[in-house]
């Protein structure tokens, strides 16, 4: 009775599994669909320093925005992108970490700063033209990414990918949905299949199928 309601349980919880597989790649596909947007950023803050898709930091609705320069391992600036209103006065503050750096605009408003390695420097900008997109960088390490980007109110967007890829496209498998639920469908299959004989010849000759 028991070696019974093992394998019961075993064709059981296969199923289960093959039906969670199957629930997986449809929460990861709602998940997805359903992600919060953020700034349409340029290559230039996609390969920043401490920045992932999904992470710019939404400082909209402040009269002011901090950013620390040296963050990290030292080259870094942290938060590398942020989203705000026009008129939001960012300042800038060195950790004196990662030697000397500064803060020189790439692409949008123009300003500079000296180069430091002061902790407690600081530096200030307004920025004011709205839908602007603009990048900056540290010169003495912007060829190991040390760059960032302010995003000013009514910009263009995209879609937010947060965590880790969990889409099997994302991840380079090629996958249909329709395959999905025949593997799923297979799985249970072998299992009902496999308990079917166990359980009529694979007992004791004693025990003669009975309970």
């Amino acid at each position: 009775m028991k070696r019974r309601e093992f394998i019961t349980a075993a064709g059981v919880g296969s199923a289960a599994t093959a039906a969670g597989a199957t629930g997986a790649v449809g929460s990861a596909a709602a998940q997805e669909e359903g992600g919060d947007e953020e700034p349409d950023w340029p290559e230039f803050v996609d390969e920043a320093n401490e920045y992932s898709s999904g992470e710019t930091e939404d400082l909209r609705g402040q009269e002011e925005a901090t950013v620390e320069v040296g963050a990290g391992d030292g080259l870094a600036f942290a938060p590398p992108a942020i989203w705000v209103d026009a008129g939001t006065n960012v300042i800038w503050e060195w950790t004196g970490e990662g030697g000397g750096h500064n803060v020189a605009s790439e692409e949008g408003e123009e300003y500079s700063s000296e180069v430091t390695d002061e902790a407690g420097f600081t530096f200030e900008h307004t920025f004011e033209e709205d839908g602007q997109m603009n990048t900056y960088k540290c010169e003495p390490h912007a060829g190991q990414g040390m760059h960032g980007g302010v995003a000013v109110g009514e910009v263009e967007t995209r879609e937010a990918q947060t965590g880790v890829a969990t889409d099997p496209h994302e991840m380079g498998i090629q996958v249909q949905e329709h395959w999905v639920g025949i593997g799923a469908v297979l799985m249970v299959s072998v299992s009902l299949v496999f308990t079917f004989f166990t359980l009529k010849y694979g007992e004791s000759p004693h025990a003669k199928g009975g309970d």
